[in-house]
């Protein structure tokens, strides 16, 4: 995959690190204070949440949507997980917030971080279920990582375990929710680094 801009490949096993003041800066209403982190077993009316609420974004955005996806952990059967039902939303611009964000906010939706320099990114959480709604242009690398990543660990019994164990134990001794994401990023990148050294 080649960058449009530069015609550079673009390295999908690579992460795109922030600063924190950048990481501060995203939160439209200022970030989240500390909160616990609750790790549950699979739960397996995920996937219904999940499709329940594609079929409402897609009538929302009508043909505003190039994909929807639904991913994170909770798209993984056997997978324990925090209970937010992750979904990557890909828009023709997410940076023409016109086009989609009013339609969701008219419907409950809350447009909470917008980050232009990750992938033009957006976040909207749910009106009635506990959703990151993630916002992405065609083509973006992110998207494809977080496809990559599922699929390995619906099929990979050993690393999905590892990862669950990574997440409870960061679970019991954790409150910030960025600490959390960051403590997870080892074992994210080397069960990344294997997925995409098998597609190779």
């Amino acid at each position: 995959m080649t960058d449009p801009v530069s015609t550079q490949p673009i390295d999908l096993a690579a992460r795109i690190e922030s600063t924190p003041e950048e990481i501060d800066a995203a939160w439209i209403d200022g970030p989240p204070p500390p909160s616990p982190i609750h790790v549950v077993d699979y739960d397996p009316t995920w996937p219904d949440l999940y499709a329940r609420e594609e079929a409402r974004i897609r009538s929302l955005l009508g043909d505003s949507v190039v994909l929807v996806d639904h991913v994170g952990s909770t798209s993984v059967p056997g997978l324990a997980a925090k209970p937010i039902i992750d979904i990557d939303l890909v828009v023709p611009d997410p940076a023409d917030e016109d086009a989609y964000i009013p339609r969701l906010v008219a419907a409950g939706y809350r447009h909470i971080i917008r980050e232009p320099g990750w992938h033009e990114h957006r976040l909207l959480k749910g009106p009635d279920t506990n959703i990151n709604l993630h916002v992405f242009p065609p083509n973006c690398p992110e998207v494809i990582r977080h496809q990559v990543f599922r699929e390995w660990l619906r099929t990979h019994a050993d690393d999905r375990e590892r990862y669950a164990a990574v997440k409870r134990d960061l679970a019991g001794r954790v409150d910030d929710i960025r600490a959390y994401s960051e403590a997870k990023n080892e074992v994210i990148d080397d069960i990344y680094r294997k997925a995409f050294a098998a597609r190779t």
